[in-house]
């Protein structure tokens, strides 16, 4: 059954797939009838019932039964989960990818960005809830899950005077994993952030996180892990901080960080197959620029934002912003012919130079090619851009699970 017949059936039209009621509605339908508390399920027929929909419908056993496996979603959700956990600043689902090819059934996703919200949608069958600091968002997260997991942003805090904890991060997102935490009590937490968090404001950022993890929530806390994705299989030189965290004082006593594994890891893996448009090539005039402005800013002693990767090589970590895009360039000899191109001012290059397309990006994090990519490319490459390593990801979830399971 295709997940559009699904609505049809329910007699719902939506068009919106950012608005709140299609996240109760696709949240509950993600929910098994075997779950003790189904918060979603009076909303849920609310809302179907204010579309005209068949609320016996939405309510029937066989038919809440035949949802998780019959979507038209490349990532369903398990049959039979060994481990739930919750998706915070979820983004486009990386820890969702990596938790949910462990046998964890995804309880709660929450996600402010429209276009993230419709790439979730089109991988995982289910739109994220919004703003994770409103209340009336966070009342929607069921009482009971194994696994929190989240990639929250870095925000100063204001700890001058103070005893650098819980009451000290109020005004930023990791307050709000910190509120969850203390209401829901999961068995782990799982935490990512960019390396720079280790000497953020001179390393009081992380010692105010950490003081709020360890004394002020209880949970015991190893010291955290800077990992990079090239590590674990893919060829980008990208660092990022774990923070992991369990109730359980034995688990954390014997929990390790993943080593590195034993791969050959090159851009030629995930290098496009097939043919590149045109459209990902720099003109000749755009790659003069360039080149003269690098040239100007390394005479000067410091760099300018892109190099060229050869096969053979990594790339440096995908960004965005700014030169994001450009940052890492490739030569592809591929090019035959040259369709005639609107928005490319001045000849294509002959030498092949072109950006990495948003397939060769979602690669170069670790996702699968039947990941769906439903956006414009300039969102495509933001997504990627701001996702999570999902193989190291994967790594560090796995030796978590081992610990609760």
């Amino acid at each position: 059954m295709k997940y559009s017949k699904i609505r049809e059936e329910l007699g719902i039209n939506v068009v919106k797939t950012e608005s709140e009621e299609l996240a109760i509605l696709t949240h509950h339908l993600q929910s098994s009838r075997e779950e003790k508390v189904n918060v979603f399920a009076e909303d849920a027929a609310i809302y179907v019932h204010s579309m005209n929909g068949h609320v016996s419908k939405l309510a029937s056993d066989a038919f809440q039964l035949k949802m998780p496996i019959e979507w038209d979603i490349p990532f369903p959700p398990p049959a039979n989960p060994k481990f739930t956990f919750i998706d915070l600043f979820a983004g486009i689902g990386g820890f969702r990818l990596a938790m949910q090819s462990l046998g964890g059934k995804c309880m709660y996703s929450s996600e402010w960005d429209h276009q993230a919200k419709k790439t979730y949608e089109a991988n995982f069958g289910e739109v994220p809830f919004g703003d994770i600091t409103k209340q009336s968002n966070k009342d929607f997260i069921p009482e009971s899950f194994d696994v929190l997991c989240a990639g929250f942003p870095c925000q100063a805090f204001s700890i001058a005077g103070k005893r650098g904890g819980f009451e000290d991060t109020r005004g930023t997102l990791f307050f709000d994993v910190a509120q969850i935490l203390k209401k829901h009590r999961p068995q782990a937490f799982f935490l990512e952030n960019v390396k720079g968090l280790t000497n953020h404001d001179k390393g009081k950022t992380l010692a105010t996180i950490l003081h709020t993890l360890r004394e002020d929530l209880g949970y015991f806390v190893p010291e955290p892990r800077v990992l990079n994705a090239k590590d674990f299989g893919v060829p980008q030189n990208r660092e990022r901080i774990f923070i992991v965290g369990f109730l359980d004082k034995k688990s954390a006593e014997t929990f390790g960080y993943p080593e590195p594994i034993d791969k050959s890891v090159a851009f030629e893996y995930v290098k496009e197959e097939k043919e590149v448009s045109v459209k990902y090539y720099l003109s000749t005039q755009y790659l003069k620029t360039l080149r003269n402005h690098k040239a100007r800013h390394e005479s000067k002693g410091n760099g300018f934002g892109y190099a060229i990767i050869p096969d053979d090589g990594i790339a440096s970590a995908i960004v965005v912003g700014g030169m994001g895009r450009e940052r890492n360039l490739v030569v592809d000899d591929r090019l035959t012919t040259f369709e005639p191109i609107t928005h490319i001012k001045g000849t294509v290059n002959r030498e092949g130079i072109r950006k990495m397309t948003p397939r060769e990006w979602a690669r170069l994090q670790g996702y699968p090619d039947k990941y769906v990519i439903p956006v414009a490319d300039a969102s495509a490459y933001k997504q990627f851009g701001n996702s999570v390593a999902v193989p190291a990801i994967r790594a560090t979830a796995k030796e978590i699970i081992n610990k609760i399971c």
